[in-house]
């Protein structure tokens, strides 16, 4: 089994910055991907950015240029580093990793973190 924890949410002003991250434990060989996604009150969870084993990247739109992913792989981790971040950014944010290799089983899968709450105040 493979546990998300995620770490680094709160409640931050506008223009300020935080730091999210996610580390996933378990018997894993690899990971294809891990990325954010948020949730914002009564709207569709949403792809915030993504970051694969080979070091290729992607970030949405809605926050290229204030948002870094980063990623260990060494460690398995995770990083959103945000920065200028806008009342719109507001909502959960949670943590996946697809394509995931077990130490001992075929196949892969996919896991999502618990979730942290970014609100930031106007």
């Amino acid at each position: 089994q493979v546990q998300l924890v995620e770490s680094g949410g709160g409640l931050v002003q506008t223009g300020g910055s935080l730091r999210l991250s996610c580390a996933a434990s378990g018997t894993i060989l690899s990971i294809n991907t891990m990325g954010w996604y948020r949730q914002a009150p009564g709207k569709q969870r949403e792809e915030v950015a993504i970051a694969t084993s080979g070091g290729s990247t992607n970030v949405a739109d809605s926050v290229k240029g204030r948002f870094t992913i980063s990623r260990d792989n060494a460690k398995n981790t995770v990083y959103l580093q945000m920065n200028s971040l806008k009342s719109d950014d507001t909502a959960v944010y949670y943590c996946n990793a697809a394509g995931v290799r077990l130490i001992g089983v075929a196949g892969r899968s996919n896991y999502w973190g618990q979730g942290t709450q970014v609100t930031v105040s106007s």
